[in-house]
C-alpha cells in the first residue's frame, strides 16, 4: 500500500479544521422587505439564527439555544423570526417568534393551545396578519390557520386535513387565500395544489398533473392578486406556471432550456419573475418577462445559487458559492450586467481548497449519472472517498464542503454522486427508487467507481464509501451489496433498518417512508426488508464505522442498535460511534463536526494500514 502520509493531520491548527471553523451562513430573504434577512450562522461554534440588516452591514445574534438552531423562517415583511422551538435537536416542540430588531430573547408561541408536533414548516403572509403550518399525527396531516393582529394572536382553525403528506398553508399577499400542497390525490411524492379562502375555510380548486408533483414557489405580492407561481414536472422536467387559485385560469410559461425550470421569486411589480434553471447540477438564473414571454440569462458567477429575491425590480439579492468559495450574499445589478456582484458576509480568510470537476458516466442500465470529483496534489490514482448525499429527494452542486476537502488535504481523491433519486434530473430519474431502494443508487455509486478508476483517478482497492442520512444507509447498502468493491465504509446517521426505522419514527416523518416504499410496512414488507442494510449483514466484508445520534427522530437509534448486535453475532468489523443530539448533530456544532472527522480519519488510516 502506499501511503501518501505518515500520520492523519490532527494537529488543533490545521488547514481542514480552519475550513470547518469559518463562519459559515445560510440565508432566507425577507421577500417584501429585503434589507431584512435571516441568516443561519455558526460563527459562535454551533449554528443559531442571526438577524443580518443589509444597509447597515449589522448582524445580530437572535437565537442561543443548548443544542444549537438549524431551521428558521422570517416573515415577509421582515419583522419576525420564526423557529421550532425544540428539546436537544428533537425537532418536536412548538413553532414560536422574536422580533427581528429585538434584543430581548422572549419567545412567542404561535399555537400554546396545540399539543407537541414534529417537523412543522411555519408560512406567514406578507402583511403578517396570517400564520399557517400542517402538523402530522396518527389520523393525518392537519393544515392550521392563526389569525394575527398586532401582539393578538388567534387559536389554530383546520381548514383542512389529508391522510398523506402535506405542506402550508402559503398565503396570498393579504392572506385572504391561501393554498396547501397535497400528495392526497396520487400518493407517493406527487402533489397537487388545493386553494382556499382562508377566512371561511371553504376549499376553492384543485391543480392537479397525472402521475406529476407541483411545487410551490409563491403568491404574486400584489395586494388582490390571485395567481401563484407553482412548477409542474407532468412534462418529465419541472416547468413553471401561473395559477389564479380562484378563476383556475392556467398559464404554462414558454420555457425551451434544458434540464429543470423552477421558480424563485416575483419582481416587486409582477411583471416578470426570476427563474433557476439546473441542469447536469449546475445552475443558472434567468429573468422571464410576463408581458412578453422574453427571457433574459441573468450574469453571475458559476456555481451553486441556493437563494434568491429582488431587492428591486432591477438588483437581485442572491445566496451563492461553489467549491473553493463559501456561501455569501450578491447583489446583482440587472440594468448593468457587466458590473462586478456587490458581496456581503463574505468570509475572510478563506484556506485555499481543491475545485471540484462535473463528469458523467452510464450505469448498469444505461441512465447517465451525474458526479462531481476533485483530485488533490500530485499524479493519480489515489485513495478515494465516494460519498453520497442525503434526501434521497435532493441533489449535491457546485458547493463548499470542508468534509470533501479534509481527504484531498491528506492525500485522498474525492467524488460526490448524484444517484438515481436525486433531484433536478428529472421525474423519470427521481421516481426510479421509488419501491425498490437501495438498489439503482448503488448500481451508479458502482458506475461512477468504475470511471474513476478507468481514467487512473482512483486505486481500485483503495476505494471508501461515505455518507450522511440517506448518504449513510448508501454506505451501508453499498459495503453489502458489493462487498468486493469497497476497502471500506463510514455512515453518518444512517438507516440500517427500514422497519424498525418506521416503528420508532414520529408520524411527521412516516409519510415519506410510506411514499418511497409505496406503503407502510405491512403493505411493502417485502420492499422494506429488500431494501434493509441489517437483511446482508452476512455479505459484509470490510470494516465499517457507524456514527449516529442518541436523539435522532429521523434515524432513531434501535434500528442501529439492532444492526449492531446482528453484526457482533456474525463476527463483523462494525464500530458504532454515538453522540448525544439529533440528526443534525455535527451538521450544527462544529467541534462535534471536526471530533467525528478526526473519528473518521483515525479509521480510515487504520483500515488501510491493517491491508
Amino acid at each position: 500500500m502506499l501511503s501518501l502520509i505518515k500520520d492523519p493531520i490532527l494537529d488543533k491548527d490545521a488547514i481542514w479544521k480552519k475550513r470547518f471553523r469559518l463562519p459559515r451562513i445560510m440565508v432566507q430573504f425577507a421577500s417584501s422587505n429585503p434589507n431584512h434577512v435571516l441568516v443561519i450562522s455558526n460563527q459562535t461554534g454551533t449554528y443559531e439564527l442571526y438577524a443580518y440588516d443589509l444597509p447597515s452591514n449589522t448582524l445580530r445574534q437572535a437565537t442561543k439555544r443548548p443544542s444549537g438552531t438549524a431551521y428558521g423562517s422570517i416573515s415577509p415583511d421582515g419583522n419576525h423570526i420564526y423557529f421550532m422551538d425544540d428539546k436537544k435537536g428533537n425537532e418536536t416542540g412548538h413553532v414560536v417568534r422574536i422580533p427581528f430588531d429585538s434584543t430581548k430573547s422572549e419567545t412567542e408561541d404561535l399555537t400554546p393551545s396545540l399539543e407537541d408536533y414534529t417537523l412543522a414548516e411555519p408560512f406567514i403572509d406578507d402583511t403578517s396578519s396570517h400564520f399557517g403550518i400542517t402538523i402530522p399525527n396518527k389520523d393525518g396531516f392537519d393544515s392550521y390557520v392563526v389569525e394575527i393582529s398586532g401582539e393578538s394572536i388567534g387559536k389554530p382553525k383546520m381548514i383542512n386535513r389529508n391522510k398523506k403528506m402535506s405542506f402550508g398553508p402559503l398565503f396570498s399577499h393579504d392572506g385572504k387565500l391561501c393554498v396547501v400542497n397535497s400528495s392526497e390525490r396520487f400518493g407517493g411524492l406527487d402533489f397537487s395544489v388545493l386553494s382556499f379562502d382562508t377566512q371561511s375555510g371553504n376549499k376553492l380548486l384543485e391543480l392537479a398533473d397525472e402521475s406529476s408533483r407541483i411545487d410551490i414557489c409563491g403568491f404574486s405580492p400584489m395586494a388582490g392578486d390571485p395567481r401563484i407561481l407553482v412548477m409542474s414536472n407532468r412534462s418529465g422536467v419541472m416547468r413553471p406556471l401561473l395559477w389564479d387559485v380562484v378563476s383556475g385560469t392556467r398559464n404554462d410559461l414558454k420555457i425551451d432550456l434544458e434540464g429543470d425550470v423552477v421558480g424563485m421569486a416575483w419582481s416587486p411589480n409582477a411583471k416578470s419573475v426570476l427563474l433557476c434553471q439546473t441542469d447536469k447540477a449546475t445552475t443558472q438564473l434567468w429573468l422571464y418577462d410576463l408581458e412578453s414571454g422574453k427571457l433574459n440569462m441573468v450574469v453571475h458567477p458559476e456555481g451553486l445559487i441556493s437563494a434568491a429575491c429582488f431587492k428591486t425590480n432591477d438588483t437581485l439579492l442572491v445566496s451563492w458559492q461553489d467549491s473553493t468559495n463559501p456561501a455569501q450574499i450578491l447583489e446583482i445589478a440587472l440594468s448593468n450586467p457587466s458590473s462586478r456582484p456587490k458581496s456581503y458576509l463574505s468570509p475572510k480568510d478563506v484556506p485555499k481548497s481543491r475545485s471540484w470537476n462535473s463528469a458523467t458516466v452510464h450505469s448498469s442500465d444505461g441512465e447517465e449519472i451525474q458526479f462531481w470529483y476533485a483530485t488533490p496534489e500530485g499524479e493519480g490514482p489515489f485513495p478515494l472517498i465516494l460519498e453520497t448525499h442525503g434526501g434521497p429527494t435532493s441533489a449535491q452542486f457546485n458547493s463548499y464542503m470542508p468534509r470533501s476537502q479534509v481527504w484531498l488535504d491528506h492525500g485522498f481523491a474525492y467524488t460526490s454522486v448524484n444517484y438515481r433519486g436525486s433531484t433536478t434530473f428529472g421525474k423519470g430519474f427521481e421516481k426510479k427508487i421509488n419501491g425498490d431502494l437501495g438498489h439503482w443508487e448503488v448500481e451508479d455509486m458502482v458506475a461512477a467507481r468504475n470511471w474513476l478508476i478507468q481514467n487512473k483517478i482512483a486505486r481500485p482497492k483503495e476505494i471508501f464509501l461515505t455518507g450522511w442520512s440517506y448518504g449513510g444507509y448508501l454506505t451501508l447498502q453499498g459495503m453489502s451489496l458489493y462487498p468486493e468493491l469497497w476497502a471500506g465504509g463510514m455512515g453518518g446517521v444512517v438507516v440500517a433498518d427500514w422497519v424498525s426505522l418506521y416503528e420508532d419514527e414520529p408520524e411527521a416523518m412516516r409519510g415519506y417512508e410510506v411514499a418511497l416504499h409505496g406503503g407502510n410496512p405491512s403493505e411493502r414488507k417485502e420492499s422494506y426488508e429488500k431494501s434493509s442494510p441489517i437483511n446482508y449483514l452476512e455479505k459484509l466484508a470490510a470494516p465499517l464505522l457507524i456514527i449516529q445520534g442518541k436523539n435522532d427522530v429521523r434515524c432513531p437509534p434501535r434500528q442501529v442498535e439492532l444492526y449492531e448486535a446482528k453484526a457482533k453475532t456474525l463476527g463483523k468489523d462494525v464500530k458504532v460511534v454515538w453522540f448525544d443530539t439529533g440528526h443534525a448533530g455535527s451538521g450544527i456544532d462544529i467541534e462535534l463536526a471536526i471530533s467525528h472527522t478526526e473519528i473518521m480519519l483515525r479509521w480510515v488510516y487504520d483500515a488501510l494500514s491493517s491491508k
